[in-house]
């Protein structure tokens, strides 16, 4: 058996627009990106599907329930002990009011001048807004 030296650990994140097309960020409590907006997610745990590690993770962070839809886009990020091989899904929710909670430090729907600002400022995680840009996701103004 051949075990690689550098596995890929799974995670997936929500990419979730209120119906004034801003979008949901999350402001990381713990590392990687301790203190950068990003957006919901996380590991999933073993024996979990992609999709219940998404409602799981929403849930964490935001107090949101969410309906998980079509996978957005893949990331792969280096971690201390491998490769985090992040799954972006697209998520729909009927709920607005925020709660920050478990590995998000705070929580904001953010509109595009908000997030343009966060960007600018170097205060969203590396390479998200570049993500976004590419999978058509940024903050839409009504």
């Amino acid at each position: 058996m051949i075990v690689s030296e550098n596995p890929a650990i799974r995670c997936v994140g929500a990419v979730i627009h209120d119906p004034r097309g801003r979008l949901l960020l999350v402001k990381r409590a713990h590392e990687p990106g301790s203190g950068k907006w990003s957006l919901p997610g996380g590991r999933v745990e073993h024996g979990e599907t992609d999709h219940s590690a998404v409602r799981r993770e929403v849930r964490e962070e935001t107090g949101l329930s969410v309906t998980v839809g079509e996978l957005v886009g893949r990331v792969l990020r280096p971690a201390p002990k491998g490769t985090y091989e992040i799954l972006d899904y697209s998520c729909r929710t009927n709920e607005w009011t925020l709660c920050a909670g478990d590995d998000a430090a705070d929580a904001i729907w953010a509109d595009s001048a908000t997030f343009a600002t966060l960007d600018a400022e170097g205060a969203l995680t590396e390479g998200l807004a570049d993500c976004l840009r590419s999978w058509d996701c940024l903050p839409r103004n009504e």
